[in-house]
């Protein structure tokens, strides 16, 4: 056997590791803990699998409903009330039934629940977007900044996130009277919920925030004149989104549940454009008179939505948390 040095040895391993291809993302992400974990818990799997049915149902509204519930032309008031297809006088064309205007039900559901998780989506966004600022800013900066944004952070902690949200629609009710609500409601709603789950984002940001400054990456962007802004947003920021995430999922489902209860109440979407709130608040006139399913269906839905993305923030909290790795 010829004999062969560690020079060569060592060479002939780095030409086979150079010629290896590097891992994709997809190949390191099926390779993470984070995967993994997902994968070791049934109940999350399943989870996920109803979160992606139900959002491509909403998302694909227009194409896999039964009928279009928003078409005057191809709804009739002789429909109203059909109960649904297992019951007596029920209308095969209907497989829930329909509402007190003719509208089918499940296609009320589909495009509801469309309008609940763009609200959601993007009211979502809206409150992160400011959170993380505030927190940033307040966390970097300190002193009488940081005071500032914490004590009106602890004052809006003080009222419930309706009760901000009931006052936010009331202020901009009073200024934008005169215009058409089906024209401004989508939009007031959504600065309602961001102005109500702001402070968490800013909260959690702002502590993370005041761990990372003193770190030397930091100290050493410091020294050689990165500006701060620069510093927050390109080093500090990747650093502390691990919370974000775990806690925009989690307010996901607490902004599509504050919608539904501020449409229930009047306030959020109008008839002419129901979202899962408004379609419950609709069944709510009737359940007594027997119409049990105008309010009932359209709850199901809302309570299935909201489970299952409870649970995908719940299992994202443990998976993302070092302590229990």
């Amino acid at each position: 056997m010829p004999y062969v040095s560690n020079e060569e040895a060592k060479s002939a391993v780095q030409d086979r590791t150079d010629a290896q291809p590097a891992p994709g993302r997809l190949a390191r992400l099926a390779d993470s803990d984070i995967f993994h974990s997902f994968l070791r818990s049934k109940i999350t799997v399943v989870a996920a699998f109803v979160t992606l049915v139900l959002f491509a149902l909403a998302l694909l509204a227009p194409w896999v409903a039964p009928h279009n519930p928003f078409d005057l032309a191809s709804i009739s008031i002789l429909d109203a009330r059909v109960p649904p297809v297992w019951m007596e006088y029920a209308d095969p064309r209907f497989l829930l039934g329909t509402d007190d205007q003719g509208r089918d039900l499940l296609s009320g559901i589909f495009y509801g629940m469309r309008i609940s998780l763009i609200v959601g989506f993007c009211s979502v966004f809206a409150a992160a977007a400011i959170g993380i600022t505030l927190g940033l800013i307040a966390g970097y900066v300190g002193g009488r900044t940081d005071a500032l944004i914490m004590r009106i952070a602890d004052v809006q902690l003080t009222f419930p996130a309706i009760l901000i949200a009931l006052l936010i629609d009331g202020i901009a009710n009073g200024i934008f009277g005169g215009l058409d609500r089906k024209v401004y409601a989508f939009y007031i709603l959504i600065a309602s919920l961001a102005l109500s789950f702001w402070v968490q984002y800013a909260r959690t940001v702002r502590g993370s925030t005041m761990v990372e400054k003193n770190k030397e990456y930091v100290q050493a962007a410091r020294v050689i004149g990165i500006p701060s802004v620069i510093i927050m947003a390109r080093h500090i920021l990747p650093n502390v989104m691990g919370p974000v995430l775990v806690i925009a999922t989690i307010n996901l489902a607490l902004a599509i549940v504050t919608e539904a209860t501020l449409s229930f109440l009047g306030v959020g979407m109008p008839p002419t454009q129901p979202s899962l709130g408004t379609l419950i608040a609709v069944g709510n006139d009737f359940l007594y008179s027997g119409e049990w399913w105008i309010a009932i269906f359209p709850g199901l839905a809302l309570a299935l939505l909201v489970l299952n993305v409870n649970l995908l923030g719940d299992w994202l909290r443990d998976a993302l948390n070092p302590k229990l790795r």
